[in-house]
């Protein structure tokens, strides 16, 4: 049989866990179908679930139907536990989304989609009540395509444009659909599992309507994966069970596992006592698991979400919590006794993030939403039997930098030893932290190494701004130094930590808050009160469409501004305005200087992240600050004309370190190997450093100007009104000016337009005049072109953008380059032309130039 994990995973209210049941009991695994209102639903077994009619956690079930023998994973549905859901994604072979017949497309189903993405998982849809009055199967279709993705096909075999819908989703199925008229049905489960093809059925749930055709649709299509023979799993969920016992929750994807199997992992060896098969909150032992079973061990007591035994995979969540809050006892706990309770809901919840916090003896909590809080607080009483309170909370912020910057960082006290040299790079705005290795190995151990990017990679950093964390930077090992006798196992943990914080003392940092995706529909009339209203809030926004009489409006907005929106937009439409979110990205803070102020921040205070190095010098360590760590640090320090990177020489050798750590130490006061201490009272310039000192040759960065053409086509009327006659002569007219305009820049000017609409367009570069013309390929917009081009290329050149897309005016500023719109840009071509124009007919007055003339008519018109 086929050994299959499903998920379920929906907007809240959808319907999924009725569905589950559906499943459950047309597949013959129960006898009858619960129901969530009468809370007696197989899943929702916990009694916060059966009061609050909504799932928590995330719990599985098995059962078998014709040739196939699925787990299915029931994940909560609210946003408040998207996070739960977001774990079980990394173990499915398939999901299954569920969208309510007349609920449209919410924001929280659109950011559901976007994680089956970002997993790569198959994806069935299932469009559940359709029972209920006003649900319509076309329109839902036609959102379905416009909104999740236009390779949603339902999968109606009876329908005689069926497979015609299947082969418009590949082009190589397209081309042998036309020659054969046939596309066989492992050419449909491959589509399917490369998600080419999103199969979508219809029915209802409660009603038991499709449920069977439903489990038909699922045992013909899907497709067995191929595991391997070594054991291999992934770890996605931790929990304790009603004893205190740690459970580590694994999808086993290769070889086998017995109880009292070596497991070995992070340099830990254990042995497994005990295998559990869950379903709902019952389960079975047994001694074996193999290759494509759920199962829960115990015995091991370091792992945590994301690892992975065998084959190492990378794992990084895309939701994040976007409040902050603190929690503290309210029945006389000693708020420690708290901490140390709480630290196990942490395991289980790692992006609870819950933390001490020393320097004003508080514990912090980062949650996604009320009901979370609510459920916390039950939890707590239940498991630990403490009261606690959450106090009024923020958005959760974050720092970024906006420079590359090196850093340096020295721990030597007496007998301890270590040198770290690091490199900081901005990072697009979602990339979180990226760490690196450039140290070679015959600079510094490889044991140190792992030691120092262990610590970068598994420990909280803090901005200097107000000491919130850090994100979208890359970092990476440049370099390092050691002591045969003196480096002690936590010297390099010191060295980094003060590396970094002093990189960021060099370079100009920027406060990060997160931003919600937003989609209002509302009545016409009300349309410039919301419109005002997002300004209000420091939002973007744009007006997709009005039709009969509704107007429908998308963009992005602070959490902090716009989080309790939708109580004020139901007042001012008397109930007719709707808005839903969706989690979006971090973004620049609309009120920096207020937030700054309001923490109390200073960083000098933060003694758990100094910027100051310590040195040794006759025995005694001392601190030197930040901005003078480059006059003392022993890493190589000539200035030469070449880049760091192709010097030679990175580290100083064993001897050199023995003599500085002598002379220090009064041990041996003759020679120092080159390196002198710098007297503090002179007067030393201060030095750019970017890796190994050096002076860089000063390179004038290469001018480029790209023009979203159709986008300034549009946007004026007599380039517009040509246009509607004839694009190809609108285009011309365009080129022309551009031209006329690069001989005066002496820049490099590339015009780009769409062609995403072209079938089998591929991306076309073509010179014109002085001039480039690039035409997009096939479902690429020139924004794409665009947005690509300045990601590649900001860093060496300085960019122009010119568009009249706010958003992608947003976009563009945020990855280093300039804009300009359409509009101003054209002005400003007319009167830089007209002021050449001028100063030349005044150098040569007297003398008549019919060309420049004409010329100068052709702008004044």
């Amino acid at each position: 049989m086929k050994k299959i994990t499903i998920g379920l995973v929906a907007h809240v209210d959808s319907g999924k866990t009725t569905l589950a049941e559906g499943l459950l009991f047309e597949s013959g695994k129960l006898k009858r179908a619960g129901r969530v209102d009468k809370k007696d639903a197989f899943f929702d077994s916990h009694d916060l679930e059966k009061n609050r009619g909504i799932t928590i956690f995330s719990k599985q079930a098995q059962f078998e139907y014709k040739n196939l023998s699925c787990i299915l994973l029931d994940t909560p549905g609210h946003v408040d536990f998207a996070t739960e859901m977001e774990r079980t994604l990394i173990v499915l072979d398939y999901a299954i989304l569920i969208i309510g017949a007349t609920d449209g497309i919410k924001g929280h189903t659109r950011t559901l989609f976007k994680l089956l993405s970002k997993y790569n998982i198959p994806t069935f849809i299932f469009i559940n009540k359709m029972d209920q009055k006003g649900a319509n199967k076309e329109e839902v279709l036609e959102l379905l395509k416009k909104d999740i993705n236009e390779h949603c096909v339902e999968f109606n075999e009876t329908d005689r444009l069926f497979l015609e819908h299947i082969a418009v989703c590949d082009e190589v199925i397209l081309e042998k659909y036309f020659e054969t008229e046939k596309i066989s049905i492992q050419d449909i489960k491959e589509l399917i599992a490369h998600r080419k093809v999103f199969p979508v059925c219809f029915g209802s749930a409660l009603k038991l309507i499709g449920i069977k055709e439903f489990l038909d649709l699922l045992a013909k299509y899907i497709i067995t994966p191929i595991y391997s023979t070594n054991f291999d799993a992934k770890v996605f969920k931790i929990t304790f069970d009603s004893q205190g016992n740690r459970l580590t929750h694994l999808k086993i994807i290769g070889g086998a596992l017995k109880i009292r199997d070596i497991i070995s992992y992070k340099e830990i060896v254990e042995k497994i006592t005990e295998i559990r098969i869950y379903e709902s909150e019952g389960y079975k032992n047994t001694a074996q698991v193999s290759a494509g079973d759920i199962c829960s061990v115990l015995g091991l007591s370091k792992t945590k979400v994301g690892d992975s035994f065998g084959e190492i995979l990378e794992y990084s969540t895309k939701i994040e919590p976007v409040l902050n809050y603190k929690i503290i006892p309210i029945d006389g706990t000693n708020i420690k006794t708290l901490y140390e309770n709480l630290q196990k809901l942490n395991q289980e919840e790692p992006m609870l993030n819950i933390i001490w916090r020393e320097d004003i003896k508080e514990i912090e909590v980062k949650i996604m939403g009320e009901v979370q809080i609510e459920i916390l607080t039950s939890i707590v009483k239940e498991r630990f039997n403490i009261d606690i309170e959450f106090l009024k909370g923020t958005v959760v912020y974050k720092e970024t930098i906006q420079k590359e910057v090196i850093g340096v960082g020295h721990f030597e006290p007496l007998r301890h030893y270590a040198e770290v040299m690091l490199k900081l790079e901005p990072q697009p705005i979602g990339t979180g932290i990226i760490i690196k290795n450039a140290c070679p190995i015959e600079n510094l151990e490889k044991n140190y190494q792992q030691q120092i990017i262990s610590y970068l990679k598994h420990n909280e950093h803090r901005g200097t701004l107000a000491g919130y964390s850090l994100t979208d930077i890359k970092i990476t090992l440049l370099a390092g130094l050691s002591h045969k006798k003196h480096t002690a196992p936590n010297d390099f943990r010191e060295a980094t930590k003060r590396a970094l914080r002093q990189a960021l003392k060099q370079t100009d940092s920027i406060l990060l808050e997160p931003y919600y995706n937003f989609f209002i529909s509302l009545p016409e009339a009300n349309l410039g009160r919301a419109l005002n209203d997002i300004e209000r809030f420091f939002g973007t926004s744009k007006v997709n469409n009005i039709e009969n009489q509704v107007a429908k409006i998308s963009g992005k907005a602070p959490v902090s501004t716009i989080s309790g929106y939708q109580k004020e937009l139901t007042s001012y439409t008397k109930g007719f305005g709707v808005i839903s979110f969706e989690i979006g990205e971090f973004d620049k803070a609309h009120n920096e200087e207020e937030i700054i102020k309001n923490t109390g921040y200073l960083e000098e205070n933060d003694i758990l992240n100094p910027s100051y190095s310590i040195f040794c010098s006759h025995g005694t360590g001392f601190n030197v600050p930040w901005n003078e760590v480059f006059n003392y640090m022993h890493l190589e320090q000539k200035i030469e004309e070449k880049p760091f990177y192709v010097q030679e020489k990175l580290s100083i050798s064993a001897e050199e370190i023995d003599n500085i750590i002598n002379k220090a130490t009064g041990s041996n006061t003759e020679k120092t190997h080159g390196w002198t201490k710098p007297n503090k009272n002179e007067n030393i310039q201060k030095k750019v450093i970017t890796g190994i000192e050096y002076k860089s040759p000063k390179i004038k960065k290469k001018n480029y100007i790209l023009v979203d053409g159709y986008n300034v086509i549009f946007a004026h009327t007599d380039l517009r009104a040509l246009g509607n006659k004839n694009l190809e002569s609108a285009r011309i007219a365009l080129l022309e000016e551009l031209s006329n305009y690069q001989a005066i820049k002496k820049c490099e000017l590339i015009a780009v337009f769409d062609a995403y609409k072209v079938k089998g367009g591929v991306e076309t570069i073509e010179k014109y005049n002085n001039i480039y013309m690039v035409f997009t390929k096939e479902a690429q917009t020139a924004d794409h072109y665009i947005e690509r081009f300045v990601h590649q290329n900001a860093k060496e050149a300085k960019i122009t953008v010119v568009t009249s897309d706010r958003l992608e005016q947003l976009i563009i500023t945020s990855n280093g380059a300039t804009t300009i719109s359409a509009k101003i840009f054209r002005i400003q071509m007319q009167l830089e032309s007209n002021e050449l124009l001028n100063n030349y007919l005044e150098l040569n007055k007297g003398e008549r130039n019919f060309v420049l003339s004409e010329i100068r008519d052709f702008w004044n018109n």
